[in-house]
């Protein structure tokens, strides 16, 4: 498939969001990512460069988003990226758990020299993300954000057992969220709901695998058309080149998500399952997880497998 032969009415690829690192101060367990302390990669700034750069000749991308992980945790890094893809023409956004906001004075020295800059700036506030003293870190960020004319609002995640908030992909939106069951969520809290024959699971809900209109790239140049499933990598290949030659059909896991969902992925590999998951993430990623071996270039990195 190349970008000319999308179906009539789908969007070009307009996001790249960049996962600028897979360490965070937390380990929340709702975190798809199995971002935390001793998680390892993080991106330089030349790698920075180089992303921007590639997206710029694409020539479709509009948004750039830094997150992570916790993006913060490497500030100058953060704050010359910024800069560099703004100056590049793009509009730009930040995800952070605002863990340096303790005060409004702290908040505004992290945050004044982006202003200006970011065109969206969503802080996770929810259950998973700890306050200090109680001080809400995000309110704190929310209100300093507002005072410097950054535009700024929440993501919440719900817990697991409120099953009528909205979906998650990609960059989450404003407002309250489903837990979505990969990562360490599929290890920590699939036990709380109800679950689902694995047959019924026989869709991908949340991602437009065809032609998407986000992606993720992390460290190391993978780019994630959803967490742990590459197609390529944009430290060995060119952006424009790799959605040019992208075949949704022909990718050995995208393709069978397409044609019936995770249940498809068992039925197609034989893969040894339990007879019912939380959700249709969490067989896609059980099932993932029990193939790396078999599909180690597609199926990566170990840091979205919880093995950073």
């Amino acid at each position: 498939m190349t970008n000319s032969s999308k179906r009539p009415g789908t969007k070009p690829l307009s996001g790249l969001h960049l996962l600028l690192t897979y360490e965070c101060n937390y380990e929340c367990d709702h975190c798809f990512v199995w971002g935390g302390p001793s998680q390892k990669g993080t991106m330089t700034l030349e790698t920075v460069q180089h992303i921007v750069e590639q997206a710029k000749a694409l020539g479709t991308i509009e948004w750039i988003y830094f997150e992570g992980g916790e993006a913060f945790l490497y500030y100058d890094t953060l704050v010359a990226g910024v800069r560099i893809a703004r100056e590049s023409g793009f509009k730009v956004g930040i995800v952070s758990n605002a863990y340096w906001a303790v005060s409004d004075t702290e908040a505004e020295k992290w945050l004044r020299p982006l202003a200006g800059l970011v065109d969206d700036l969503s802080v996770s506030s929810d259950v998973y993300h700890g306050d200090g003293d109680g001080v809400s870190y995000p309110d704190i960020a929310r209100r300093v954000a507002r005072k410097l004319g950054m535009p700024v609002d929440f993501i919440t995640i719900a817990a697991p057992e409120i099953s009528d908030a909205g979906g998650a992909a990609g960059q989450l939106p404003a407002g309250e969220s489903a837990v979505v069951f990969r990562g360490r969520a599929a290890e920590k809290l699939a036990s709380r709901v109800v679950a689902t024959p694995w047959e019924q699971l026989d869709r991908c809900p949340w991602e437009d695998l065809r032609t998407p209109e986000r992606v993720h790239v992390d460290p190391f140049g993978n780019l994630h058309i959803c967490q742990g499933i590459s197609i390529g990598n944009m430290l060995q290949r060119p952006l424009p080149e790799i959605m040019c030659d992208y075949d949704a059909d022909e990718h050995p896991i995208v393709g069978p998500l397409i044609a019936g969902g995770p249940a498809e992925i068992v039925r197609l590999y034989g893969v040894t399952h339990e007879d019912a998951y939380a959700d249709h993430c969490h067989l896609c990623y059980e099932a993932r997880r029990l193939l790396r071996g078999r599909f180690s270039d597609v199926l990566t990195p170990d840091q979205m497998y919880g093995h950073g």
